[in-house]
């Protein structure tokens, strides 16, 4: 039975972030939802438009094995800022679903309230926005069913990382070969 993940998309995501973990997931056969906060194209903070395959009023999150946030300025920010994105990465993370942020999107997740006790990643520098966790400097981190990650040049680890996590670990080497990365 195929997988399915939704990234939640607004205004100023960070473009590599976004882009780059849908395309993995989806090479990996990874059924995957790119949900905007609104409607309509989405402008990330270098300026690409992408169109969401819905909006995030029209799912429920809860019925994915995966809610990833990708980061960027001011993409994070608008997502802490909606109601909406807590509660999914709440009820994600009660259900046991994998809750995955990167670049400062961690920074919501601690908003949200899940990280007390928990291991987890963040832009360098921003470690102080991880409230309640752990914060350490390791590329991507995960801890029971969150993932974290620290930004843009770490994005294929973390996408490959989510890929293991949800259609294991011999996907995750076919994809990795494929993209001819290495780390």
């Amino acid at each position: 039975m195929a997988k399915h993940a939704v990234l939640l998309l607004a205004t100023g995501f960070e473009e590599i972030e976004a882009t780059s973990v849908v395309d993995v997931l989806r090479r990996a056969g990874v059924e995957v939802t790119i949900a905007g906060l609104q409607a309509g194209a989405i402008q990330g903070a270098h300026g690409i438009k992408v169109l969401p395959d819905t909006t995030l009023g029209e799912i429920e999150p809860k019925k994915f094995d995966a809610v990833i946030l990708p980061g960027g300025n001011p993409g994070y920010v608008n997502l802490g800022r909606d109601k909406r994105v807590l509660d999914a990465v709440k009820t994600a993370f009660e259900l046991g679903k994998i809750v995955a942020a990167i670049c400062a999107a961690p920074s919501v997740l601690a908003q949200a309230g899940i990280l007390k006790g928990k291991r987890a990643t963040i832009f360098p520098g921003m470690e102080s926005a991880l409230t309640g966790a752990k914060p350490l400097s390791e590329r991507v981190v995960m801890d029971g069913n969150l993932v974290t990650s620290q930004g843009p040049g770490t994005a294929l680890e973390f996408a490959l990382t989510l890929v293991e996590l949800l259609v294991g670990k011999q996907k995750a080497q076919e994809v990795k070969t494929g993209l001819v990365a290495k780390f």
